[in-house]
């Protein structure tokens, strides 16, 4: 007889009583654990979505890097945003450019400087590739309504602002 697979909500009970069992607060371990798991549960999400758009995880990070910008970066700052080392950043530049998908030009004020944009079609596969998270982002949150979800994203963003203050 095969050994059932344990649901996400019961891998989430054992998790917070084995933290509890050893000293954790319950509150505390339920809110972090549940994080976690949803993060987990993404990250797998995100990672098929890019191998099924050709893209490597560091690729896609320097594009969502450039379409939140709202502006051109260069290289170095695309790097410090990615956390990567600038050599590593002229490869992924590189590869980018090669699907047209980013453009480098020297900066007009600078032209010692380089500055990195998408192209249309770097546009084009960020859209894609949110519109097509969205589908799995709203399946996960469909059973809050829109004010439960506005209250869930108000108290993690409260959490988050507490991030700055916590030494790792």
């Amino acid at each position: 007889m095969a050994k059932r697979t344990p649901t996400a909500p019961e891998l989430h009970r054992r998790a917070v009583a084995a933290y509890v069992a050893a000293g954790g607060e319950e509150s505390v371990q339920r809110v972090i654990t549940a994080v976690q798991s949803l993060s987990r549960k993404l990250d797998q999400w995100y990672a098929r979505q890019l191998a099924d758009l050709d893209l490597s995880a560091g690729e896609w990070a320097v594009v969502a890097s450039l379409a939140k910008s709202g502006e051109p970066l260069t290289p170095s700052q695309l790097a410090d945003q990615t956390n990567v080392a600038p050599s590593s950043m002229t490869h992924r530049l590189d590869k980018l450019a090669d699907r047209d998908l980013v453009q480098r030009a020297p900066d007009p004020g600078n032209r010692t400087r380089i500055l990195v944009t998408l192209t249309d079609g770097g546009w084009e596969l960020f859209s894609l590739a949110i519109r097509g998270s969205e589908v799995v982002e709203s399946d996960v949150l469909r059973d809050l309504d829109d004010a439960e979800r506005g209250e869930l994203a108000r108290l993690l963003e409260v959490v988050i602002a507490r991030l700055d203050d916590v030494e790792a």
